[in-house]
């Protein structure tokens, strides 16, 4: 998250003003849970192949106001890459061009804070992205469904080890299980594990 300081001056160097929505007051009671599915785990190298994200308002998942984008790519995908997300060369080659791929996920998620699981790499892929066509990183509040996991487990027990796998983590909350490795699907499962975190434990 952005501290005040840091947005102002974010703002003063974001490049197009038709983004300037970004730095809206967020609706109250909203976020976005969001997930990013890539070619591999070095943000420097990986490129993105698809995006989910997922409007929650209350206590609330709206599914219906959901965003699923496949990038564009014609460059090769690596086979083991499409064995974890069954995504194909086929598949992205069809894909929504990436400018207009980005235009897409900055006016869905808006100025809400985002959610996610280990949220740090999927916003650093994202601003692989934003960052030459707007001057400035998504400036969203983030929160991390595995950090709010850690602080509850530790609230009592300090000293205790957390298994902080996205598994382990459903597991606990008592959440279904769903095909893993899928924009949705995990967008999904972040999002009710967001709702069951920030409920109040027993």
């Amino acid at each position: 998250m952005l501290d005040d300081f840091r947005r102002r001056l974010a703002r003063r160097r974001l490049k197009d003003e038709r983004y300037a929505f970004l730095f809206d007051e967020p609706p109250p009671d909203e976020w976005v849970s969001v997930d990013c599915e890539t070619t591999g785990l070095d943000p420097k190298v990986a490129e993105i192949l698809s995006v989910a994200a997922i409007r929650i308002k209350h206590d609330r998942i709206l599914t219906s106001e959901r965003l699923e984008i496949l990038f564009h790519h014609t460059a090769g995908i690596q086979k083991e890459s499409v064995l974890i997300h069954r995504l194909r060369p086929v598949d992205v080659a069809a894909g929504v061009p990436v400018d207009q791929a980005i235009d897409q996920v900055l006016r869905f998620i808006g100025s809400r804070p985002l959610v996610g699981y280990y949220l740090e790499f999927d916003v650093k892929m994202l601003n692989k992205y934003v960052r030459p066509r707007l001057g400035i990183g998504l400036p969203n509040r983030l929160i991390d469904v595995s950090g709010l996991y850690y602080d509850r487990k530790t609230r009592v027990f300090p000293q205790i080890h957390v298994d902080l796998t996205f598994r382990a983590i459903r597991d606990d909350l008592d959440l279904p299980r769903r095909a893993e490795h899928d924009a949705f699907n995990d967008a999904l499962l972040t999002a009710m594990m967001y709702l069951r975190l920030k409920a109040p434990s027993d």
